[in-house]
């Protein structure tokens, strides 16, 4: 028996998620969601409402994606902010593996992630994807589906695996956030449940966060600012129109780099120090922490005489908090906690 489906291009999807978000959370009021941490919806442990009546088409970076009726059952989770979107609706008790981690997960999320295998530090391959015989593969990043990655998106579809990206990670014009903002962040919750059948847990998730920030007073000082993520000869820093820049924005910090329309940008040391930061805000990860990075700018000459390396006004970000998702409010908070004691 034929269904009717109904398709919904990205912008259009993105007004209904976003209607939800602000109106539909009905069960769980303001002074409770500003309460509990960022990354923990009061209906966590359950997924919500029902799954869709009838298929429903996503417009999804450019490639169609189907909702079915049913909400998916074997999910794999590529990068922590999948991962962590995840496990907030709920959905954790489906997810068969997780891959490409940036980190542990918060510690409100470590119970919901116990006995979740991990199949691999980096990006799986199409074949260790395939034998846990996933009907969804949720990714971070576009360039995870590709034929020596996770599998092509084409590919997986005609193997009946639903694949999804992050909206904020698409990179095509017309789809990239630009810049991205905190609705954004939730309408993405939305579309998120909408997927996995966790509807009410993620407008739940979505009016916490946003009780939140809402709360959060921004740094009052003017303060100037580079995100450094990574990079030793090259820095690679936060540019204007990404998660770093709208974080940076919302705790009261002036990007020295939204002056670049990308999310990220390539430099110089010599280009940071022309700037010369009033702090650096630096991202801790397994593979780069803060504390080589600390020991990189004292030793490099160009950063090394830069009042803010002297004076040591560095502010610290875990890496999975540098990506569009659930901890993007927490590093808000943790950032102008930091500048406090400066």
């Amino acid at each position: 028996m034929s269904r009717t489906r109904t398709v919904l291009a990205a912008p259009a999807l993105t007004a209904l998620a976003l209607a939800a978000v602000l109106t539909g959370c009905g069960s769980a009021g303001p002074d409770a969601g500003a309460a509990s941490p960022a990354g923990t919806a009061s209906s966590a442990g359950t997924t919500g409402s029902a799954a869709p009546a009838a298929p429903v088409e996503l417009d999804n970076c450019g490639t169609t994606v189907t909702v079915p009726a049913s909400p998916p059952e074997r999910i794999v989770a590529i990068k922590s902010s999948s991962l962590e979107l995840l496990l907030a609706l709920g959905a954790g008790d489906r997810i068969v593996g997780s891959a490409f981690l940036d980190g542990p997960v918060p510690a409100d999320l470590e119970h919901a992630a116990a006995g979740i295998p991990v199949i691999s530090d980096k990006l799986p391959s199409q074949e260790a994807v395939l034998d846990l015989e996933p009907d969804l593969v949720f990714a971070g990043w576009e360039s995870n589906f590709s034929a020596d990655g996770a599998g092509e998106r084409a590919t997986l579809h005609g193997l009946d695996v639903t694949t999804y990206v992050s909206p904020a990670a698409c990179k095509a014009p017309g789809y990239m956030p630009n810049p991205l903002t905190f609705d954004d962040v939730f309408a993405s919750f939305a579309e998120a449940g909408l997927l996995v059948g966790a509807e009410d847990a993620a407008a739940a998730l979505a009016e916490e966060q946003r009780a939140l920030l809402d709360g959060l007073a921004a740094d009052p000082r003017g303060l100037t600012a580079v995100w450094y993520s990574s990079g030793r000869d090259q820095p690679y820093v936060g540019a204007g129109i990404g998660a770093p820049a709208m974080i940076m924005e919302a705790a009261g910090l002036t990007n020295l780099f939204g002056d670049v329309e990308d999310t990220w940008t390539s430099t110089s040391w010599e280009e940071v120090a022309d700037r010369d930061p009033s702090v650096l805000v630096l991202v801790d990860s397994a593979w780069n922490s803060a504390a080589s990075k600390i020991e990189l700018l004292r030793e490099n000459p160009v950063t090394a005489t830069l009042p803010a390396v002297i004076e040591e006004r560095f502010v610290i970000v875990d890496f999975p908090a540098s990506e569009a998702g659930i901890r993007n409010v927490d590093a808000v908070a943790t950032i102008i906690g930091q500048l406090g004691g400066l």
